[in-house]
């Protein structure tokens, strides 16, 4: 019988059947796990033990549709820690921990890699204060689809302000979908899904600590039954390195950038304020869409800075 992995530990898993629903717990063979690890979101195939309708064991592991992964640098494997999602929702506070652009940035980076469309929610809105500009944060995500929701997980009748989308609007995006959380800690991310899920679930959740940093209350990834979705609650994360990316893949996961540049006189344009011929350069820094453009150039310009901290030949095997 078919079932979708909710939580793992090393060789037991909880899995819900397919059919049935049925929550059980499930060992899976030996020989399975030295061919590949099996993951939260996993679809895999299972066996009763002895005919025991309360033992179980997984004998295969479905073709993904999609993965959650980083490369290990040198090998240049894949540790895989979710799979087949259709949807990331990237999490952020409009009060503490403070708003950061080049973070959000960095999370759709890794959308872009993994190839997996993804989706911003500003959470706790009842307590904005207009620190950042909210519908210029909107607009400069245009160019790569990403859409916006704005959120307050605890005043449960807040109504838009800012933004053409909310909570509602979130609700049916993820019908019928499995989405993964991510979002540093102290976002609200667990208290979000106790929110979707209409109360119906409670995750650990924690208090901001006394100087707006989250406290880490999530240690496992494991998947939340929403009724009509499943989401993915991760461990929260204060900084998402990118030292497993070569070079080369940045162009890949700033489409936009690279459709820009495109219009640049020379095709291997840096792209650097004092380069002659850089379209980037004839932008009008007081004109708001050169100023989403422009916004996007320096997480790029950023993450190459970065990715030339640890040259492509260290994360090659010997």
């Amino acid at each position: 019988m078919r079932g979708k992995v909710l939580r793992s530990a090393k060789r037991e898993f909880i899995c819900e059947i397919s059919d049935s629903k049925k929550i059980v717990e499930a060992r899976a063979l030996a020989a399975l796990l030295k061919e590949d690890h099996i993951v939260v979101g996993d679809f895999v195939e299972l066996e009763p033990v002895d005919n025991d309708d309360t033992a179980y064991q997984i004998v295969e592991r479905i073709e993904r549709t999609s993965e959650i992964y980083r490369m290990i640098p040198r090998e240049q494997k894949k540790k895989v820690t979710a799979a087949n999602c259709d949807l990331i929702v990237v999490v952020t506070s409009a009060s503490l921990p403070e708003y950061k652009r080049g973070l959000i940035d960095r999370y759709l980076l890794r959308a872009f890699q993994w190839k997996i469309p993804a989706v911003l929610v500003f959470n706790k809105m009842d307590e904005f204060n207009t620190s950042f500009n909210l519908g210029f944060e909107e607009s400069r995500l245009e160019d790569i689809d990403v859409d916006c929701f704005e959120i307050s997980s605890v005043k449960k009748d807040y109504q838009n302000q800012y933004l053409s989308k909310g909570l509602a609007d979130l609700k049916t995006l993820l019908k019928d979908k499995t989405a993964i959380m991510l979002g540093q800690s102290g976002v609200g991310k667990s208290q979000l899904i106790s929110t979707l899920s209409g109360g119906k679930t409670t995750l650990l959740s924690g208090e901001l600590g006394k100087v707006g940093k989250g406290a880490h209350t999530t240690t496992w990834a494991e998947i939340v039954n929403c009724g009509d979705f499943y989401l993915i609650d991760s461990p929260g994360v204060r900084s998402l390195s990118i030292d497993d990316l070569l070079s080369a893949d940045l162009d890949e996961v700033f489409p936009d950038v690279v459709d820009y540049a495109t219009k640049c006189k020379f095709r291997n344009c840096t792209h650097m304020e004092d380069i002659k011929g850089c379209y980037f350069n004839t932008l009008d820094t007081e004109d708001k869409k050169s100023q989403m453009i422009l916004s996007r150039l320096d997480s790029y310009l950023r993450f190459r800075d970065e990715l030339a901290l640890s040259p492509d030949w260290s994360k090659s095997k010997k």
